[in-house]
């Protein structure tokens, strides 16, 4: 036997062996081996597919939300720059028309105040935040229930003020 056969051999207590010392060891069967490590990778395999998949549902989400980000932002762009011959105030609502020749202006007066005969195409009206962003007028009225969902949010997890855990 060689130096490095010997430095391969178990030399601590029989118990704690890596590989039957005894006889009455129980028998390892390659085959029995063979067939727990298959179940082990199946398993392992599956976990990880699993996974995996949680991980890719998630990357199609946010490239969604991505997406309607962008949206959204170039559309706010095209109603930052459209055309207006006054200053714009946050909080008020602004109209938007379209000319026959594509370009868009902001006006004070709706098509209600022409009659409903507008010298322009109406393309909406539009209320400007204090954070310069728009919100169409359809969307005015929308409750925005975000901060309820919050509060519940933390009364859940336990971290809601004392004074707001009465209500």
């Amino acid at each position: 036997m060689s130096d490095d056969d010997k430095a391969l051999l178990h030399r601590g207590d029989a118990r704690s062996s890596p590989y039957p010392m005894s006889r009455l060891a129980p028998a390892f069967q390659a085959p029995e081996l063979a067939d727990e490590v298959a179940r082990a990778e199946s398993m392992l395999s599956a976990r990880t597919s699993a996974k995996l998949r949680v991980i890719a549902d998630q990357i199609k989400a946010l490239q969604a939300e991505a997406h309607k980000v962008l949206d959204e932002a170039r559309d706010e762009q095209a109603l930052t720059h459209a055309e207006c011959a006054f200053k714009r105030i946050p909080g008020k609502v602004y109209h938007l028309y379209r000319r026959a020749d594509g370009r868009t202006y902001f006006s004070m007066l709706s098509p209600a105040d022409w009659n409903d005969s507008p010298p322009d195409v109406f393309a909406g009206s539009y209320r400007l935040e204090t954070d310069y962003s728009w919100t169409p007028a359809e969307r005015l009225d929308a409750t925005d229930d975000t901060g309820q969902v919050v509060q519940q949010l933390l009364h859940i997890g336990g971290l809601a003020a004392d004074d707001d855990r009465d209500t």
